[in-house]
C-alpha cells in the first residue's frame, strides 16, 4: 500500500509481509515485538493471568489467520490491539458480564469529579492493583476509555451497552477504585 495514500508506514511491514508468506520465524519476531503490550492490555480487561494468556494466545492465532486482511491503513499494533480487545471482552462475556443500570447522573456530580482527578496523584503501582480489584464491569470500562483510547460510543458498542452507561461505568469506576486505594490498598496519595 502506498504510504502517500494512508500517511501511515509501517516499520514492521518486512517482518508482516515475511509472515504472510508463512514464515514462523517472522511470526515469532512479531509475536516477541508486540506480546509483552498485547498481554498487559488482555490482564487490563479479564483481570486474570490465566485468562490474558489465553487471549493473548488466540488473538495471534487470529491474527495470523486474518493477516492478509491486515491493509496498513494503521500501525500493526493498533490493528492487533483490537483483536486482542475484542477477544478479552468476548471472554468475560462469557462469564456473563452484568453491567449496573444507568441511575440518575447529573452534570454536577460529573463536574465534581473532574475537579477531583486534577487534585489526585497516585502511585502507578498501587493503581493496577486497584484497577485488579475493581468489579468486572467497572474494570472493563475504565480500562478500555482511560487506558486503551476508546471513546465512550466505542465503548458502548462494544459491550452492548448505551454510550451513556458507559459513561456512568467510568465515573462509578473512578469512584471506585479511589475507595479501593484509600481503604483496602491503604494508599494515602
Amino acid at each position: 500500500m502506498n504510504t502517500l495514500e494512508t500517511g501511515y508506514q509501517n516499520i514492521h511491514q518486512p517482518i508482516i509481509d515475511r509472515c504472510l508468506l508463512g514464515d514462523r520465524a517472522a511470526q515469532y519476531e512479531l509475536y516477541k515485538l508486540y506480546s509483552k503490550a498485547m498481554y498487559n492490555t488482555a490482564l487490563r480487561i479479564t483481570g486474570n493471568q490465566m485468562d490474558a494468556e489465553d487471549v493473548l494466545q488466540e488473538s495471534f492465532v487470529n491474527a495470523f489467520r486474518k493477516l492478509k486482511s491486515y491493509k496498513g491503513t494503521a500501525s500493526f499494533g493498533s490493528w492487533l490491539k483490537r483483536i486482542v480487545v475484542n477477544n478479552a471482552i468476548n471472554l468475560v462475556n462469557k462469564r456473563r458480564l452484568e453491567v449496573e443500570p444507568l441511575e440518575s447522573h447529573g452534570v454536577e456530580e460529573e463536574l465534581v469529579e473532574q475537579q477531583n482527578d486534577r487534585d489526585l496523584t497516585y502511585d502507578v503501582t498501587m493503581v493496577n492493583q486497584g484497577i485488579m480489584l475493581l468489579p468486572e464491569g467497572y474494570r472493563m470500562v475504565l480500562s478500555l476509555y482511560l487506558l486503551e483510547g476508546y471513546d465512550h460510543k466505542e465503548i458502548g458498542e462494544v459491550l452492548g451497552i448505551t454510550e451513556s452507561t458507559s459513561k456512568s461505568q467510568f465515573n462509578r469506576s473512578k469512584k471506585k477504585l479511589r475507595e479501593i486505594l484509600k481503604e483496602e490498598l491503604k494508599y494515602a496519595g
